[in-house]
């Protein structure tokens, strides 16, 4: 992958101070295994002010079709809030009172407020990123999202973006591919 559009970047776990806390612990604990190493998720420093989606694109001279956004969804059911991570591209929308209602099985479903995905990620609004999820979410990747050969997503943090494989997002704890997961937008 190298450098997209102008990023410059490294090995996401020999630069500790460009990824959240909750990014590092699961970049450490990534499977020996894997059909890709930890060394292909790859790391580069931004300017935090251009860290939503449209402004860091065109300053970076990335492509919306190579940057992928994560989007936390909450729904209730039986009292319970239920959570999921929502993978899709930027050109896209999540189909979020359709497909992500009915994955996570509640009767409406919506964007989790934003402090609260801060609280419960541990990272920043902006960065939040589908590796170092807690335990237990669902993480949705769109199939567009999952086959592309690389995305830039975030990082847990607004300093930096991560670039890695759509199969390695495909491949985390409890991703699932999902066709028609986002719509044009």
């Amino acid at each position: 992958m190298g450098v997209l559009g102008r990023l410059k970047t490294e090995i996401a776990v020999e630069r500790p101070d460009l990824v959240a806390a909750p990014v590092l612990a699961a970049l450490l604990r990534w499977p020996a295994d894997a059909s890709f190493g930890v060394t292909q998720v790859l790391v580069a420093p931004i300017d935090p002010e251009l860290a939503d989606t449209a402004a860091f694109c065109a300053a970076y001279e990335v492509g919306l079709e190579v940057s992928a956004n994560c989007v936390i969804i909450a729904g209730k059911r039986d009292g319970e809030i239920r959570y999921a991570a929502c993978m899709i591209l930027a050109t896209t929308r999540a189909d979020v009172n359709g497909v992500v209602r009915r994955r996570l099985d509640v009767r409406k479903a919506s964007f989790a407020p934003m402090a609260e995905a801060v609280e419960l990620t541990g990272m920043e609004y902006g960065g939040i990123t589908p590796i170092g999820l807690p335990d237990g979410w669902p993480i949705l990747v769109d199939a567009a999202v999952a086959a592309a050969d690389a995305v830039v997503i975030g990082s847990g943090i607004r300093g930096s973006k991560i670039a890695i494989p759509g199969r390695a997002l495909a491949a985390l704890p409890g991703a699932v591919v999902v066709e028609g997961l986002a719509n044009p937008a």
